[in-house]
Formats: structure tokens, C-alpha cells, sequence
């Protein structure tokens, strides 16, 4: 099988889709740190809100051979599949209604670049594309998900990596996913200025007390969490 060179992300590749998130800043440092993580053909590999497909595509680069992506967006499924068959990579992409998989089914590494931006709806969108982002007026709707679901969907020694914005109580993640029997640590972060939709949002953050007055810049930090 042809496959894209290691290390890149053929990034004018990209198929554009209306509502579908665009590969950024957490993408990258999210695919940084997971070059940091020993993948095979044997290692199983789930990527939760996979949008275009770009983390579940550098990890079948990275070596792996069972990949899955799921979304609820069938937008971002359809699109995801066409990144596979482009890049020619072995990455099957789902449609799902949530995060409960099959009993069953069990990974050794599970990627998320979930939406967690503070929105002053109370539930994410359904049909609109700011359902990518927007996680609920302390943007933890889908995290608080995550860190319930993901300890029981890894094997033995399996690893989760998800990455996150500040404003979204990093150290709320790091607590759940601990209590959740994780060992959990940081492997990457970096600072950034605001993009436009927390621009757009710094009074309502300022309000809710995630950012301080005149603050325009946001820490992305990936998070990783090892079933021991």
C-alpha cells in the first residue's frame, strides 16, 4: 500500500467541506505529540471527532494498520473517507450517535480533538458547523464525555491523547481522567493568540470568569492519559 511520506500532512491535500473542522494549531501539536507514541501495525487506533480524518491518517502513517474515525457529523465521515482513499492509508471511517462503542471493542491508543470552546448555549448544536467547537458555557460538554467513556474503551497499557484549550479547566480533565485509575501527564503545549471565535467570545468568557479581563491569547495542551 502507498502511503503518504512519513512525517507529512499534505496539507494542500486537504478536501474543504462546509461545517467539517479544518486541521489547526491543536490538530498539529495534537499529531506532535502523538509522534512521541511507539505505533505498529498491531496498535488499535480510535480517533473520537475526527473531523477531516488528519489524526486518524497520521496515525495509520505512524505505522498503524487498524484504524477507526468516528464523528457525528456525516459530513466529517464522508470527508474523513475521502482523505483515506486520497492518502491511500487504511482508516475506516463511522458515523455514531455518541461515544458508546460496542462492549467489546477495546484500543490501545484513542486520539480526540473534541469541540470544548465556552458557547452561551446550554447543549452543542446539532446541524450547524459550530457544533466542532461549542461545548456548553464551561466548554466541557464533550470532555466531562470523554473522560467518563475513553478509561473503559483502552486495553492494557493503552494510551489516550486529547488535546484542549485553557479556557476549557484543564486541570479538570487531569483530575477526572487520574480518578478515572489514568496515569495522566502533558506531553505538549504551547500558547497562541486567540483565533476568531474566542475573539469573538473574550467578553463572555471574561464574564464566566475562564479568561481574565483583556486576555486574547489561549494554551493548547495535549493531555495523555495511560491505562496501567
Amino acid at each position: 500500500m502507498t502511503r503518504t511520506a512519513p512525517g507529512t500532512t499534505a496539507a494542500s491535500r486537504w478536501l474543504s467541506a462546509p461545517g467539517v473542522y479544518r486541521p489547526q494549531g491543536d490538530t498539529r501539536l495534537l499529531e506532535r505529540a502523538l509522534r512521541q507514541e511507539k505505533v505498529d501495525a498491531g496498535t488499535r487506533v480510535l480517533d473520537v471527532g475526527t473531523g477531516t480524518g488528519a489524526l486518524a491518517l497520521a496515525a495509520a502513517r505512524a505505522g498503524a494498520e487498524d484504524v477507526t474515525a468516528i464523528d457525528v457529523s456525516a459530513r466529517a465521515v464522508l470527508t474523513a473517507r475521502a482523505h483515506a482513499r486520497l492518502h491511500r492509508l487504511p482508516v475506516r471511517a463511522r458515523r455514531v450517535r455518541s461515544l458508546e462503542l460496542s462492549a467489546h471493542e477495546r484500543f490501545d491508543l484513542v486520539l480526540s480533538n473534541p469541540p470544548y470552546v465556552p458557547s452561551a448555549r446550554e447543549r452543542p448544536p446539532r446541524h450547524r458547523a459550530a457544533r466542532a467547537w461549542d461545548a456548553g458555557p464551561d466548554g466541557r460538554a464533550v470532555l466531562d464525555a470523554l473522560c467518563a467513556a475513553v478509561p473503559g474503551m483502552l486495553r492494557p497499557a493503552g494510551v489516550l491523547l486529547l488535546v484542549q484549550s485553557s479556557v476549557s479547566d484543564v486541570d479538570e480533565t487531569v483530575r477526572r481522567l487520574g480518578t478515572a485509575g489514568l496515569d495522566v501527564s502533558i506531553p505538549a503545549r504551547r500558547t497562541q493568540p486567540f483565533g476568531p471565535v474566542l475573539r469573538r467570545r473574550a467578553g463572555f468568557l471574561a464574564e464566566r470568569g475562564l479568561i481574565e479581563p483583556g486576555q486574547r491569547c489561549e494554551e493548547l495542551v495535549v493531555i495523555r492519559g495511560a491505562r496501567t
